[in-house]
């Protein structure tokens, strides 16, 4: 098995390739093997301590404000996706006759073969996970500042007087609402404009006594690619709410367990030397595709389990092959596409 960090992968351009006679009427293509991208959304929350922090309580009756500068991250969403990677070990040739139709492969630009005949589909490379809008900390608040409170000579003066026209903004507003105020606005595009105006100040005033709060939004991803055998609790990175994610021999963090559990029965095969020959004759003859096997994919993390579904899996599967004869109709070409990522047929169209 091996592990790959980085972020998602990007969607790839297709390329048509024709079976003419400068290629012998042979088209080379890859097979796909199943990498499974895990993507973390990541809340990153910066609190600031204001500047009058310590006068909360007394002045405006705050018992919580935030009383040290610090950035806590929180785990908040995770997706799993199955990207198919080019396995260059599955790469083949089909070959058509000559006076076939204009026989062509579709093929992403790593080689993966996505249809014959046809343009197929591509992945639109989704990792599922939407990311949020940031969340920015207020205006600076001493923008609001009056005269007297720009010229006080005290931080303790400064206090009192910013928490005394908080108490001000608050009771205009509350003039307006209950229709008392000496300058009503006139109409209700002023209303909302001055409504807006004294919550905006009083957020920022108030922010020097409660702290601020600024949060943003990332996305990490790591790819797990497996090979024949089930994965057990493999750790895929580890989490920690001072760092954020961190690389999986970081012990600084705890944990994200990746499982996959193989549920394609395995059937043995003890072939003869002819018979493996026959095999690897057919194979080298017709159009070869993947018959994904199924598992059962889990992630963990703080003893949760936070994702767990049933996936396909290239790698517990087989493979088949599409008999050669099927491509020689040379008035209606066969068409065959793939589901991207798998290598697997999904449809034929004749």
């Amino acid at each position: 098995m091996m592990l790959v960090t980085g972020s998602s992968l990007y969607a790839q351009k297709t390329i048509r390739v024709n079976a003419v006679r400068a290629n012998d009427y042979g088209v080379v293509y890859t097979l796909p093997k199943s990498s499974f991208e895990i993507t973390l959304l990541v809340k990153k929350s910066h609190y600031r301590r204001g500047d009058f922090y310590t006068y909360a309580k007394a002045y405006l009756g705050i018992n919580d404000p935030i009383t040290e500068d610090r950035t806590l991250y929180t785990l908040e969403d995770l997706a799993v996706v199955n990207k198919g990677i080019a396995d260059k070990d599955q790469s083949y040739m089909i070959e058509f006759k000559d006076k076939t139709l204009e026989p062509y492969l579709t093929l992403r630009e790593d080689g993966v073969i996505l249809a014959v005949n046809s343009e197929g589909e591509r992945s639109d490379g989704n990792d599922d996970v939407e990311l949020p809008a940031s969340e920015t900390a207020d205006l600076n608040p001493r923008r609001y500042f009056t005269q007297e409170t720009l010229m006080a000579g005290s931080t303790a003066k400064q206090a009192e007087l910013v928490a005394r026209q908080i108490l001000d903004l608050r009771r205009s507003r509350n003039d307006i609402l209950t229709g008392e105020a000496e300058s009503m606005p006139p109409d209700g595009t002023a209303y909302k404009v001055v409504m807006d105006q004294i919550d905006l100040q009083e957020k920022a005033l108030t922010g020097l006594f409660t702290g601020t709060t600024a949060v943003e939004y990332l996305k990490v991803s790591y790819r797990v690619i497996p090979d024949s055998a089930n994965i057990d609790r493999h750790v895929v990175a580890r989490f920690s709410k001072l760092l954020g994610p961190v690389d999986a021999d970081n012990l600084a963090g705890e944990p994200i367990y990746f499982s996959l559990r193989n549920k394609t029965p395995r059937v043995a095969m003890n072939l003869s030397e002819r018979e493996l020959k026959k095999l690897e004759e057919k194979l080298s003859r017709g159009l070869v595709y993947n018959i994904p096997g199924k598992a059962d994919l889990t992630i963990e993390f703080r003893h949760e389990t936070l994702l767990e579904k049933e996936v396909d899996v290239v790698q517990y599967g087989s493979k088949e092959v599409l008999a050669k004869r099927m491509f020689e109709n040379m008035k209606q070409p066969i068409k065959v596409i793939f589901y991207p990522e798998l290598g697997a047929i999904k449809q034929i169209i004749q």
